[in-house]
């Protein structure tokens, strides 16, 4: 069976933009809009000036403005099944929400979900979570997490709190601290590690990144926790978020992370697996945020029973 059709939207439309949608481009307010209708499409009828804000013409990186009055023009939208997601996952997403008000919802994400649908994905997240809310008009990831990390995931809920929370991701003011489970006793209680990363896409689409001083900086800082005889409980604090950057900088000091199928050690890796490791011990515990007041707010997720199990029969103590 076809998972999409292709119907028309049968007459122009004139849209008023409210508080909550000002401040993007018009072409990204669009591209929300208009699932379903190519990208190329999109700027195409920007461009011959179908669209109008206000019966004026505008360029695609125009910012739109509360009051403006919108015209869209018919355009052929693709109708996609909508997403599902079983009562079981929605139920275990509402029982990680960690913290909610009306501006932001921070959620300790299980291990194994991806933040968003795609690559094979169909739902993620974010969708799952659209389906639970279905009174939010507006749900959006500030940032991500890999789909075997856990902890917390900041969700805004309004266009405006989106824009602030992911300027403090790109100015590196928020605090992120990470729990990493790393082979081997390590020796030293501290790493300062400033390497720089480049992203690579291989043939399969597989994303690889490394160590390579052509790409971009990345600063991480490890502080010991606690040491056993096989593996060593690090706190990882990140001041930039690059992709895959704890694992990477984790493998360039020599200390992997356990259970880190793409960049860890194959042999450690099994090893662990005696011990009831049966994914990356990589969990986000800690995210401090400011607020427009310049007071500040700290969210924590807990370790789960899980990883804290492996830590027992490590006999690495942590609390």
């Amino acid at each position: 069976m076809p998972n999409s059709s292709v119907s028309p939207s049968s007459a122009v439309r004139i849209i008023e933009i409210d508080e909550s949608q000002a401040g993007q481009r018009i072409d990204n307010f669009l591209l929300t809009l208009l699932k379903g209708v190519p990208r190329s499409k999109i700027y195409q009828i920007l461009r011959k000036g179908e669209v109008r804000v206000n019966k004026g013409r505008i360029k695609a990186f125009y910012k739109i403005r509360a009051g403006d009055q919108i015209r869209i023009p018919p355009v052929r939208v693709a109708q996609r099944d909508k997403p599902v997601a079983s009562p079981a996952i929605i139920k275990k997403l509402q029982d990680s929400i960690i913290y909610e008000d009306d501006e932001m919802l921070v959620l300790n994400k299980p291990a194994g979900m991806a933040v968003h649908g795609g690559s094979g994905v169909k739902v993620g997240v974010i969708e799952s979570l659209r389906i639970a809310k279905p009174t939010c008009r507006f749900l959006e990831l500030v940032h991500r997490l890999d789909k075997n990390t856990s902890g917390c995931l900041l969700i805004a809920k309004k266009r405006s709190s989106l824009r602030f929370l992911q300027d403090q991701f790109r100015q590196h003011k928020l605090k992120k601290k990470y729990l990493a489970l790393v082979k081997g006793n390590a020796k030293n209680k501290s790493y300062h590690v400033e390497l720089a990363l480049k992203k690579n896409t291989l043939a399969g689409g597989e994303r690889i990144v490394k160590v390579n001083s052509t790409g971009k900086q990345a600063i991480s800082d490890f502080n010991i926790i606690a040491s056993g005889k096989l593996a060593s409980l690090y706190e990882v604090e990140i001041k930039t978020g690059r992709t895959h950057q704890i694992r990477v900088h984790a493998q360039s000091l020599g200390h992997p992370v356990a259970g880190d199928e793409k960049y860890g050690d194959d042999a450690f890796n099994r090893k662990m697996k005696d011990y009831g490791l049966k994914r990356m011990f990589l969990h986000a515990q800690l995210l401090t945020i400011q607020l427009p007041d310049k007071s500040s707010k700290t969210f924590f997720a807990p370790l789960d029973k899980e990883l804290q199990k492996v830590l027992n029969k490590l006999d690495i103590s942590y609390s």
